[in-house]
């Protein structure tokens, strides 16, 4: 068992380590012009951040961590900062399809790929067959990704089965729209941390963050650091989680 997590599941009063973490990295355009820098200086530091964040993730024993990259909103940017944001993760792919396996990390984007370019495509369609290698940690990256849209999705899937006849609408339930998200399968996070000192969801796994503890800090997602995750972790820890019960 890893360190921090063994230092963690000493205190038998708290709450064990969550098994899924969810993140929006929030703030790279504003950590760069605040150093006078382009916008797109501050996606590059984001992503290194996202590295060491990840591999501290799977250092600590977490089993699920997903990341919100880039919403269905962010499409109205400059076609320079979308760009920039494309080939950062277009790298990142590629040192993914080397690393993965060696790392034991898996890697499943999640949102609408229609939009992406075939190359990304392609390289998604290559990393998702690696990771059914791997059995440690899983990171999600939310790509083209809208919460509402996700949703959507879903209904019209289950409206497909309805109309086909699979089942009826009596039948459906909140494990079957559940299934037919994006994140299905995956269980629902536990924490979800948002750094760059705003407080919404912005459209971010909104069925799945129903009982999820929200973090907030006005650190800019380039400057977040291991151990303000771990402070994150133990903030979690110390909560009450009633799920609408009186405990």
């Amino acid at each position: 068992m890893p360190l921090f997590k063994k230092e963690q599941e000493a205190a038998a009063a708290l709450n064990p380590m969550p098994r899924h973490i969810a993140m929006v990295m929030d703030g790279n355009g504003r950590w760069a012009t605040s150093r006078g820098l382009p916008r797109t200086a501050g996606h590059k530091e984001g992503a290194e951040t996202f590295r060491r964040i990840a591999t501290h993730c799977s250092h600590i024993g977490l089993e699920y961590l997903t990341v919100y990259a880039f919403s269905t909103e962010n499409w109205t940017r400059s076609e320079a900062e979308v760009n920039a944001i494309m080939e950062l993760l277009r790298v990142y792919l590629l040192e993914s399809c080397e690393k993965m396996v060696k790392e034991n990390i898996g890697l499943r984007i999640m949102g609408d790929e229609s939009r992406l370019s075939e190359g990304l495509r392609a390289l998604i369609r290559e990393t998702d067959e690696l990771s059914k290698q791997t059995t440690g940690l899983q990171v999600n990256v939310c790509l083209n990704y809208g919460a509402r849209m996700e949703i959507t999705r879903a209904a019209r899937l289950l409206a497909e089965d309805v109309k086909a006849g699979r089942i009826a609408v009596s039948d459906i339930t909140e494990e079957m729209v559940s299934e037919r998200l994006y994140s299905g399968g995956i269980p629902d996070p536990e924490l979800i941390i948002r750094p760059g000192a705003e407080k919404r969801m912005s459209n971010f796994l909104l069925w799945q963050s129903a009982y999820s503890e929200l973090y907030f800090t006005d650190t800019l997602w380039p400057d977040f650091t291991e151990a303000e995750l771990d402070g994150a972790i133990t903030w979690y820890r110390s909560r009450k989680r009633r799920f609408g019960g009186v405990k």
